[in-house]
Formats: C-alpha cells, structure tokens, sequence
C-alpha cells in the first residue's frame, strides 16, 4: 500500500479537529499524488483586526498546510518525519469575504527535501497569494 492509499478526505478533515486547521476553518478538498486542495474562510478568524482584509499570516498558514501534508501523504511517516525548512509568499490582492482556495503542486520530490508551489485564489479564480514551501523529510530515530 502506497502511504496515500491510508487516507479520504473525511479522516484527514477530522485529523485537524483541535488543531490550528480547525480554527482557521481549513477544509481539505482534494489530495493525490502531488497535489492538495483545501479551503478557508475569509471571517473574523482570519481577516486582520484594522482593515478586515485576510491576514497574511492566515495565508501563510494556509500554504503551509496543504504543502505539508502533500509531504505527508507521499512519505513513509513510519519511517521519516516531514518538517518546514523554509516559506515564503507573495501577497498579490486582498480578499476581504467568502472563501480562499489553496492549490498546492509538487515541484521538486527528492529524497530529503520537497518542494511545492502553493497559488491561493478567491472564488472568482483570481490570484490572492502565491507562495513556495520547502519541507525537509528526516529519517526517525530506530
């Protein structure tokens, strides 16, 4: 078995219960192999106190997210950890109510490190943000 084959959309949606997914309201909707979707809401848990726009932070939580468990669901996690090495991201326009989506695609899958693309868009299509996650994958202690 493959490590994706473990996995619906429904477990993974209920793995993030308690977590900082469930209160940012990320929903995954699609994962294969490279590529995750999810979605967040642009509310009063994500927009920014003074200019009720989504924060960037939100945004930021949202790439690393996908980006991670795109890592996630193409490794052995019995035998490797998967960790964030290094994020960074492009504000292109606000959003300011509705939904944002989350487009992670795999770029680069080597042994120790993956690399992903993450486009953030609102629901009319239009690019929000645009960031690139590099995860480390490390092997677990014996």
């Amino acid at each position: 078995m493959k490590p994706l084959d473990r996995y619906t959309l429904e477990g993974l949606n209920t793995l993030s219960r308690g977590t900082l997914m469930e209160s940012l309201g990320i929903e995954y909707l699609q994962v294969g192999e490279g590529r995750v979707k999810a979605r967040m809401p642009v509310d009063r848990r994500t927009i920014q106190p003074a200019a009720n726009i989504l924060h960037g932070g939100a945004s930021l939580a949202l790439a690393e997210t996908v980006g991670s468990l795109g890592s996630m669901l193409i490794t052995d996690m019995g035998r490797f950890d998967v960790r964030g090495a290094a994020l960074s991201a492009n504000h292109v326009r606000p959003a300011t109510d509705g939904w944002v989506y989350a487009d992670a695609t795999l770029v680069h899958r080597g042994r120790n490190t993956h690399i992903w693309n993450i486009d953030i868009t609102n629901e009319e299509g239009d690019l929000v943000s645009t960031a690139r996650l590099t995860n480390f994958i490390i092997p677990r202690e014996p």
